[in-house]
């Protein structure tokens, strides 16, 4: 609202504001001739039919309103009532905190007793009139509980329209919303104070609407417990029109006529440019006349009017003020203003309903494309196939990244991917901390990365579980049974292997489930995308609007992809899994040792295999280059170490014994002559009785001794297990992953989606357009667009005599 319209200027001698003084203090006789003119009546009829198609179409339609907003008890139901010149108990019926009320007054002088019509549900029609002024409260109630049973809500935004014809009530059209409350009722749910709230915000928040806010007299500005609720609506009060209800009550406070002006100005809370209207209405609730009633808001006016003259010292500054004293005064200054309003807005409006006028008509067309196609197989198919590719290009565009739509509409935290998966946590992960972004609302490879990297804590937060001395005696006692296992490293690694089964394997099946989760719900964006390239760029993409059956066919085909993508990606890291924990695999015996002389290798691992061992058959018997040692003591080394013999000769014992050595893994060396001898089979039988010695410690030890061979083997597990764990997680799955899930998303999804919907012949392909009720469908949302035409080209119609007449 402009500066020059604004709706509390303070009068003053400028004459702008002269002009608002001297229109509201005009006489009530001149006042209903000027805007019972012809041209100010049909444009008001022409506003009230366009608001009616718009709450029943849904049409988002600029109308200059007014929406009336106050707490449950600040008189805003008996305004109303004021207002309509009769009253209906609409205050007793409560309905505020349940759905907002439209009500549509129409000055009619020859509708000496008020007609009542109510606005039918999801229908421009209105019904029958209602005489009796108890089937009007009756009604709000019966609708209101009607629609919140179906609803299941304590609140419901959708309003209900009541149009009133009166001769005592003034061309008028205001909202009613639910007044706010500070504690739900008992019986409503807890949440009802903040909805209402969020609703009233909604209903006041578009610009072309006036707020009338309404607060008791009794309340000082100060502690108002709502103005700043209005200040978050609309902050310099441009368009608010502030009501203090109840004037009555304060009066008796007053002595002095500064005390009356200082109150009546409101400055300091409500700023220099503000002033409310002041306004008392009759207390008694007794059943009167519609006369009476009229009477006696008529001598609260005059009351009001003589205490503040004749009751107060020096009375008051009439000239500033009592232009905004009394309902009279009110009520004439909102039937200008929404008329003036209504003029302004007339030439946009008229466009408005042009362009939607020809939007809809466009829309008709192509409903009656559609019917006409449902006989055309080949058009069908056409149509049916671009749609579909570009749902694909579209997930792969959202796949390697893009920001529409809006991710904090359609994205999702790491909390709600969990919630709605059903994966609330990782399998044996306690730790909740969070990865990184997951407060940030994500979609496609973003969410994608996201729940990658969360695998990677997950994973790297799960160590080898104890294992008992039990098992560990087992295993080695196995081993010697067999003929002198390979001991302490083979128990080790035999527990690290079952341990990395039976902990990383369900991580890797709930990384698939989420993964998938992720791509699923990429559909809906996909479709989202499409629809607005679809408005930009016309019908180049396909146009399957209105096509249930095809679309939901589309969303399961596309379900069934992704769902067969995660079985092969289970299937895939589990081979993953079974290679890197199998007893052949070389992984828990990989060291950080170099091999070489070149000490700057930037190999994460160097690996002393067989493969790439010295070959010891060639090195037998071979002297070494000095044999200053002639020590004979017995030397053992473990599987994988360099040892040095003779002097400085050095050589790599393989980690796989051969047939002669001993079968724990050691290797004997003798120095005889300076000649290196193998132990051989002589070492054999007082190594399995060490074997036995070994498992007589682990039995009688304490595993939680310093130096246990307990102690050695489960730390010696955890090692390898910590080994197998980065293997899997940073060479396999993490490259099997994005290349299960992700490269066939982009290559394959249009061929795997062509195969399953249009490689069938087509009596079964029209059965997703033809399926029961499919045409049904399109018919009545055809008959309802057609509906919604008729009767915005009749408003675009009257709206034309409109402009005719400015």
């Amino acid at each position: 609202m402009a500066t020059s319209n604004n709706l509390l200027k303070t009068p003053t001698k400028t004459p702008p504001n002269d002009k608002i003084s001297s229109s509201s203090s005009v006489s009530r006789k001149h006042h209903h001739t000027t805007v019972s003119s012809s041209s100010s009546k049909s444009r008001f009829e022409a506003y009230n039919r366009l608001q009616s198609a718009a709450v029943a179409f849904g049409e988002k339609l600029p109308i200059p309103e007014i929406v009336a907003i106050g707490g449950q008890s600040d008189g805003k139901s008996s305004l109303l009532e004021a207002l309509l010149g009769f009253r209906f108990n609409v205050r007793e019926v409560e309905m505020g905190t349940r759905r907002p009320l439209i009500l549509q007054m129409v000055h009619d002088p020859t509708a000496l007793d008020p007609r009542c019509r109510f606005q039918e549900e999801d229908s421009e029609d209105y019904g029958n009139p209602i005489v009796l002024s108890s089937e009007i409260a009756d009604t709000i109630k019966s609708r209101t509980d009607a629609l919140l049973k179906k609803t299941k809500t304590a609140v419901s935004s959708k309003p209900i329209v009541m149009r009133a014809e009166y001769a005592h009530c003034p061309n008028l059209t205001i909202i009613d919303t639910p007044g706010f409350v500070l504690k739900a009722k008992k019986g409503e749910p807890e949440s009802t104070p903040e909805e209402i709230l969020s609703m009233v915000k909604s209903l006041a928040s578009p610009p072309h609407r006036i707020l009338v806010f309404l607060q008791q007299s009794s309340v000082e500005w100060c502690s108002s417990l709502w103005l700043d609720t209005i200040r978050d609506i609309d902050p310099t009060f441009r368009r608010t029109l502030i009501v203090v209800s109840k004037f009555d009550n304060r009066l008796k406070e007053f002595t002095e006529r500064w005390e009356v002006d200082r109150y009546l100005s409101a400055s300091g809370y409500l700023g220099e440019n503000t002033q409310p209207f002041f306004v008392a209405l009759p207390k008694e609730r007794t059943t009167v006349s519609n006369d009476e009633f009229r009477r006696q808001i008529s001598q609260v006016d005059s009351d009001v009017l003589r205490h503040l003259k004749d009751s107060v010292k020096g009375g008051y500054d009439e000239e500033k003020y009592k232009s905004h004293i009394g309902f009279g005064c009110l009520r004439d200054y909102l039937e200008s203003e929404l008329q003036k309003r209504y003029k302004e807005a007339a030439p946009a409006t008229l466009a408005l309903l042009e362009q939607r006028c020809s939007e809809v008509t466009a829309q008709l067309n192509i409903m009656d494309s559609k019917l006409q196609a449902t006989s055309d197989v080949a058009h069908l198919r056409r149509s049916s196939m671009l749609f579909t590719s570009s749902i694909c290009n579209h997930v792969g565009a959202l796949i390697d990244g893009a920001a529409d739509p809006d991710p904090e509409q359609w994205g999702k935290t790491t909390e709600e991917e969990k919630s709605e998966s059903g994966m609330v946590s990782w399998p044996g992960v306690m730790s909740g901390k969070k990865p990184p972004n997951s407060t940030l609302r994500l979609y496609g490879g973003a969410a994608f990365e996201r729940v990658m990297h969360e695998f990677r804590c997950a994973a790297y937060s799960v160590e080898c579980p104890p294992v008992s001395r039990g098992k560990v005696a087992n295993i080695i006692l196995a081993h010697a049974g067999r003929g002198g296992g390979q001991g302490i490293a083979e128990a080790a690694a035999e527990i690290a292997r079952a341990a990395a089964k039976s902990w990383l394997a369900p991580l890797l099946d709930t990384a698939c489930e989420r993964l998938a989760f992720v791509l699923k719900n990429l559909f809906d964006l996909a479709m989202e995308k499409n629809q607005h390239h679809h408005f930009e760029y016309g019908k180049k993409t396909g146009d399957m609007d209105g096509y249930i059956g095809f679309q939901a066919a589309l969303r399961r085909s596309y379900n069934c992809f992704i769902s067969d993508l995660a079985k092969q990606c289970k299937q895939l890291v589990r081979h993953h899994l079974d290679s890197v924990t199998s007893p052949y695999s070389q992984v828990c015996y990989e060291t950080d040792l170099f091999l070489g002389p070149d000490p700057n290798s930037t190999s994460r691992y160097h690996t002393l295999t067989p493969s790439i061992c010295l070959d010891l058959s060639d090195q037998e018997n071979i002297p070494p280059e000095n044999n200053n040692n002639n020590n004979n003591k017995d030397q053992e080394t473990t599987p994988g170490k360099l040892i040095k013999a003779a002097g400085e000769a050095s050589m790599t014992v393989p980690e796989t014994p051969s047939p002669d050595q001993p079968r724990d893994g050691s290797f004997v060396i003798k120095k005889e002559h300076g000649n290196i001898i193998e132990g051989g089979a002589r070492k054999r039988h007082p190594r399995m009785m060490h074997n036995g010695e070994v498992l007589t410690s682990v039995a009688n030890q304490n595993g939680s001794q310093p130096g246990s061979t307990y102690s050695e083997i489960c730390s010696l597990a955890a090692q390898h297990f910590a080994r197998i764990r980065e293997v899997l997680v940073e060479r396999s799955v993490t490259s099997a992953l994005n290349s299960g899930f992700l490269t066939p998303c982009r290559e394959r999804l249009m061929v795997a989606l062509g195969l399953d919907l249009f490689a069938v012949n087509d009596e079964k392909f029209m059965d997703m357009f033809v399926a029961p009720g499919a045409i049904d469908i399109l018919q009545n949302e055809r008959q309802s667009l057609h509906k919604r035409q008729k009767i915005l080209h009749s408003c675009l119609t009257e709206f034309k005599s409109v402009a005719r007449s400015l």
